[in-house]
């Protein structure tokens, strides 16, 4: 009987004894992406198709559901890369400009390093490319394609010419939108969020730079990587424990209950309370909370302070006659007041101004520090604050939005004076925000 050990597999066992966390994680990483079947148009793919996957009702509507976007071939051939316009995921994600070549249209592009990921990352990815099949809601950031190429993921995105809302506000609308564009928007968000939490999750992480607004003025939820499923075994569950990870930067919008991490755990009526704090980032320029350090954020929190908007029903008629610096900002929580002269004109407090009491209730409503008392998303929809929507956002958002002009206009050259100065502009967007 022979002993001998063909080279190949002699090598691969080495591999296995030298490095067994290593093979396994690669292994774990490539298959278990693959096994996701996220290789855009479902028609080139039927014949690779599981049985169990065919039988999954949910994946299947989810991907031929009628207000589902355009599927993209799942072929890098398929897409010219423009230019790079960021990079996230420490430092493992490039996102690309591209065009899709068989159309003609812009779309982003994610390309993850796939050999340097870890095992968390890789739970993270597949966490997010499984919802992203499973969600269909004309709400939410689609899919139009998922593939892996030369050991990189790729993940294809709608291209939004307005980017996203933080851009709106850190570059145009500094001191706040105009209430009647802020129910637009906070109408899309308490859309998709009450479609996310039917299906049982709870997103986590909304926030104005996961708020994306399309050239059609049509808004959308992303951020789905940090969402978490209440469904534990075919059951649902009333509270989840889970602290979401990699939170650092979405600290200021979480609720009191998901940062206090105690055994009452907390539900779907987090995320409500960050729309309320979103909207105070849309209508006062920035994020309440902003510049404390994380525990005197908490505590603040859990004493129940409560962030509201700035206006004259909140700011003291003496303070909205002071001239301070834009560096004193109000917080939203009655740090400081600032002001700041516009176009020449004499300079006018930029918080001299009112908001509907239909606006101011329902951030009081979202911010109570009794997560049993917050609204859910849908009662949220049938608020008074939203009958002053009369159009629908695609007409009306444009029109609300000017002077930002979109970005539409790229040349099919890399060279083009017109993609470099494309891509200048798109710097200045906080683009590793939109859901990278």
């Amino acid at each position: 009987m022979s002993f001998l050990i063909p080279v190949r597999t002699c090598s691969i066992t080495a591999a296995i004894l030298l490095f067994p966390q290593r093979w396994v994680s690669d292994r774990i990483l490539v298959d278990g992406l693959r096994e996701l079947e996220f290789f855009g148009d479902s028609h080139l793919r039927d014949s690779r198709r599981k049985t169990n996957e065919a039988a999954s009702v949910e994946s299947v509507a989810s991907v031929h559901g009628p207000g589902a976007m355009g599927i993209y071939t799942p072929d890098s051939s398929c897409y010219e890369l423009l230019t790079l316009i960021g990079r996230g995921f420490d430092d493992l994600m490039t996102v690309n400009l591209a065009r899709y070549r068989p159309i003609g249209e812009y779309a982003c592009i994610r390309r993850v390093n796939l050999e340097f990921c870890t095992n968390d990352m890789v739970n993270f990815l597949q966490t997010e490319l499984h919802v992203s099949k499973l969600f269909n809601h004309p709400n939410i950031l689609p899919y139009r394609a998922t593939f892996i190429a030369d050991n990189e993921l790729w993940v294809v995105t709608p291209f939004m010419a307005y980017g996203s809302a933080k851009d709106l506000i850190c570059t145009h609308f500094t001191d706040g939108l105009s209430e009647l564009a802020i129910a637009y928007i906070l109408l899309g968000v308490l859309k998709a969020l009450d479609y996310i939490h039917h299906m049982g999750y709870v997103h986590r992480s909304v926030k104005a730079s996961h708020i994306l607004i399309s050239l059609d003025g049509k808004v959308y939820l992303s951020g789905l990587r940090s969402i978490h499923s209440m469904i534990n075994h075919g059951q649902r569950l009333k509270v989840i424990h889970d602290f979401p990870k990699h939170s650092a930067r979405v600290l200021p919008w979480l609720s009191p209950e998901v940062l206090q991490q105690n055994l009452q755990g907390y539900d779907a009526k987090s995320d409500i309370y960050s729309v309320g704090i979103t909207a105070c980032e849309l209508a006062n320029g920035h994020v309440p909370f902003k510049d404390m350090p994380a525990t005197q954020m908490l505590l603040e929190k859990l004493n129940g302070t409560v962030p509201c908007l700035l206006d004259t029903a909140t700011i003291p008629a003496s303070e909205l006659t002071m001239k301070t610096s834009r560096s004193g900002a109000d917080s939203g929580i009655g740090e400081g007041t600032s002001s700041r002269p516009s176009n020449g004109e004499p300079s006018m407090h930029p918080y001299n101004r009112s908001f509907s009491p239909q606006f101011h209730n329902l951030v009081e409503q979202c911010l109570q520090r009794n997560s049993e008392l917050r609204p859910s998303a849908g009662t949220l929809l049938n608020h008074s604050f939203f009958k002053q929507i009369k159009r629908r956002a695609s007409d009306a958002l444009p029109e609300l939005l000017c002077p930002v002009s979109p970005i539409t206009s790229f040349e099919s050259t890399l060279n083009s004076q017109s993609v470099l100065e494309a891509a200048s502009g798109l710097e200045q967007l906080a683009i590793e925000d939109w859901d990278f």
